[in-house]
């Protein structure tokens, strides 16, 4: 891992994930978080498998044209018809799902039991339930944060289940399913760090954040004068310093002393705070409204439709739903409070 040539703002590292285990967790860590060489591998009910070519609250409907993007959020209704997508996944037999190994709670490797985890793998487990009558028939194929729109489009994977924000900006090149979590971007630093939260408190500071993440465009929009770009940002010259593949490198280079602040979606520092103790979300709450999408192939739509029938059954039973289950086992600890999933909201043409 590349550590950064500015040593003079360098502070003393960190204690490391202490929640799995100190030292060795930080080994797990940085061997999983590997930057740029964290390539997708095909893994089923977590063993290693052949690689494969893939192809509670009131329902809202929302009128929306063809040219405008007024309620991303706003997806297609249910349904259980089969298309072109579900029998390609049927044929083969398997979902494949593209998902994060790295991210506490949400999708990651146990370093135990070698088996990935997590509120994101439960749904996907639903998915192949749904669609192929067994969870377990699945491929999942780990996906850095910054590749999850290309590798729909090159047909890597069928849907990405990986804590993705739904926006206007991202409905161009894929599809998306209705929300299935709310969340919101939030600054996570050290406990006893000046930082107070999104503010001025932020100037002169260097702050992590995924490349192509939305905190990453809440940073153009307004940094207080923090430090965010790397020099010669997107280029092979360029470092992944403060913009890093995969959003949880941040964490590690927070540990490293290598950044002073990490900006990310509250739900997934919620986990990292999980992991060390030493590190704290800062502010009131978020300061933005985001929700969570299975994206799929733009175009995909018996596909989408499909997911969101899904979606229906998961979130039904009130507190005994699946998706309130998963929510207290996964979840609960680091964002309590929850009582029930986003209302879904479906377009109309």
């Amino acid at each position: 891992m590349t550590r950064s040539r500015t040593s003079a703002r360098r502070r003393p590292a960190r204690s490391a994930l202490r929640g799995w285990g100190g030292v060795t967790a930080m080994a797990v860590a940085c061997v999983i978080t590997a930057a740029l060489t964290l390539l997708p591998l095909s893994w089923h009910s977590g063993r290693a498998a052949e690689a494969e070519t893939a192809g509670a609250g009131v329902t809202a409907t929302v009128p929306v044209r063809a040219e405008a993007c007024t309620d991303p959020e706003a997806s297609l209704p249910p349904s259980s018809a089969d298309g072109p997508g579900i029998a390609k996944i049927k044929a083969r037999g398997k979902l494949v799902a593209g998902v994060d190994q790295n991210s506490y709670r949400w999708g990651y490797r146990n370093p135990y039991s070698g088996e990935l985890e997590g509120f994101d793998i439960d749904l996907v487990r639903a998915l192949a339930k749904d669609i192929l009558g067994d969870p377990n028939a699945v491929i999942f194929r780990t996906i850095p944060t910054n590749q999850r729109i290309a590798a729909l489009e090159r047909d890597r994977v069928d849907v990405i289940v990986r804590t993705m924000t739904i926006n206007c900006k991202r409905l161009e090149q894929v599809s998306f399913s209705t929300a299935y979590f709310r969340t919101g971007q939030q600054i996570l630093a050290p406990k006893d760090s000046p930082i107070t939260g999104y503010d001025a408190s932020l100037k002169d500071k260097r702050v992590c954040s995924g490349e192509g993440t939305t905190a990453y465009e809440a940073l153009e929009k307004e940094s207080y004068g923090a430090i965010f770009k790397d020099e010669f940002d997107g280029t092979e010259r360029d470092r992944d310093q403060l913009t890093v593949p995969n959003q949880l490198d941040c964490l590690v280079r927070l540990q490293l002393g290598e950044v002073d602040a990490v900006l990310t979606d509250n739900a997934l520092g919620a986990g990292q705070a999980a992991q060390d103790p030493a590190v704290a979300l800062k502010g009131a709450g978020p300061f933005t409204t985001e929700f969570y999408g299975v994206a799929a192939k733009k175009g995909a739509d018996d596909l989408v439709a499909r997911v969101n029938k899904v979606l229906v059954d998961y979130r039904a039973g009130g507190k005994d739903s699946a998706w309130m289950v998963s929510y207290r086992k996964w979840l609960a600890a680091g964002l309590p409070g929850i009582t029930a999933p986003p209302a879904p909201k479906y377009r109309s043409e």
